[in-house]
């Protein structure tokens, strides 16, 4: 696989990444749930088909933002 290939595919999981870490943390923080029910409950909460079409939209968006920003700074 090429370099570009590679650091996209790397940048994208980032973001997914840390989409669901934010969504688990709210789990435990802001619900309050994850405390009760448990992490097998949070993560099978968290880990649906919308969340993972916000995850795919929201990193392929964040990434062409990042790709736009580093083609305006020189280098």
């Amino acid at each position: 696989m090429k370099p570009k290939k590679w650091r996209t595919l790397i940048e994208v999981g980032f973001i997914v990444f840390l989409f669901y870490t934010n969504l688990l943390m709210g789990e435990f923080e802001r619900s309050g749930q994850g405390l009760r029910k448990g992490i097998v409950w949070a993560l099978s909460d968290i880990f649906t088909k919308s969340n993972l079409a916000i995850a795919a939209i929201g990193a392929v968006v964040g990434y062409a933002l990042i790709e736009l920003l580093r083609s305006k700074i020189p280098d």
